[in-house]
């Protein structure tokens, strides 16, 4: 049991305690009686919402309810029943429905936009995040939703001011790994996701371990900003058969390149030629920026982006990005994983979802 005075700012795991396990109900009684633990019990709501979600052609009065949670119950103490989930850094000890009746609960107003059926396929699916700025908001979107069962989560930064115009994030949190903050919120969002995190980012040692160690990734979301690590990633995806998915946070522009149905498809659809992933470390800035905007295409980006090239190291630190496009991006994202997962969709391209161009005032439908 982690205590107040031993928590390390990398901790990002709940513990469990289920009071039927004599050990976990000892554990369980000490922890519940420190002063600092605040204790969260809602349980009896979420029986109810169980029973209703299992009896949706029913119209169950809500005086119904006690003896149906009565029976449900089957005689063990509702105080025992499901399972208590603490969340160290937060001091939180809150009641849950174990891990089946809680996804049953949690997904159900996904359905039927997403079926059971497909719902079960998810939950089997592993998904590799690399960058925890714009990733961060495809992360916490693809755990909303419960589009996979394992996330695995790599960047080697740490949370700065200038980084809250985008990450969702208090200034609690300034100074952590992006990673342990991604996965805190994760885990307080749906405790039996799987996360793990490569707090160190990626490199040439662990980027195997990242893709396939413990189970193959069924896709990779590729969205940091080191050239080296995109073309690094995009080769031992190929060489892996695995999918990978980005997001550029521009004109909703977003890139997907079907190694699991491509496995000889160049590289960033060709855009880069033959580059040696060796070489491109020894770059300048400005050349690295070349291959950038090869990639994003110079002519395709947003205007207002294009205007802030030339700014860098000028007027500007570095490139704009606006939460607004991050978000979006994770939407946008969440959406094509979900349906490349699903085998609902299996092309290779790039594709824009531009707002500007989308919502203007000369296309108003009503």
């Amino acid at each position: 049991m982690e205590h107040q005075t031993t928590l390390s700012s990398e901790t990002f795991k709940p513990q469990f305690y289920r009071l039927s396990n004599e050990s976990d109900k000892a554990d369980f009684n000490v922890l519940k009686n420190l002063p600092y633990v605040e204790i969260y019990d809602e349980i009896e709501g979420q029986l109810t919402e169980l029973i209703k979600s299992l009896n949706p052609s029913e119209r169950i009065v809500a005086s119904e309810y006690p003896d149906r949670i009565l029976k449900h119950l089957n005689g063990q103490p509702i105080s025992e029943y499901g399972v208590w989930v603490y969340y160290p850094w937060s001091k939180k000890l809150v009641h849950l429905l174990d891990e089946h009746e809680f996804i049953e609960v949690r997904t159900n107003r996904n359905r039927n936009k997403i079926t059971r059926e497909e719902q079960e396929k998810l939950k089997t699916k592993k998904i590799g995040i690399i960058g925890l700025s714009v990733g961060q908001s495809i992360a916490l979107t693809i755990a909303m939703e419960r589009t996979c069962g394992e996330l695995r989560l790599a960047d080697f930064d740490t949370a700065e001011l200038s980084n809250l115009n985008r990450l969702r994030t208090g200034v609690h949190n300034l100074g952590l790994k992006k990673t342990i903050i991604a996965a805190r919120e994760i885990l307080e969002i749906d405790p039996f996701i799987t996360v793990k995190i490569f707090n160190e980012g990626l490199n040439d040692e662990n980027i195997a371990d990242f893709l396939t160690a413990d189970g193959k990734l069924d896709l990779l979301v590729e969205v940091c900003d080191g050239l080296d690590i995109k073309v690094k990633s995009r080769l031992k995806s190929r060489e892996f058969e695995i999918p990978v998915l980005m997001d550029t946070n521009d004109r909703g522009m977003l890139d997907i390149e079907r190694f699991d149905l491509e496995p000889d498809r160049p590289l960033l659809h060709g855009l880069l030629g033959r580059i040696n992933p060796e070489k491109i470390s020894s770059l300048s800035n400005t050349e690295k920026m070349e291959l950038i905007f090869r990639i994003v295409g110079s002519e395709t980006i947003s205007q207002r982006l294009k205007d802030s090239v030339p700014e860098l190291g000028k007027t500007l630190n570095s490139l704009p990005q606006l939460a607004s496009s991050v978000v979006l991006g994770g939407a946008i994202s969440t959406d094509a994983a979900r349906r490349i997962l699903l085998d609902q969709f299996q092309a290779s391209g790039r594709f824009y979802v531009d707002t500007e161009e989308l919502i203007k005032e000369d296309q108003v439908f009503i």
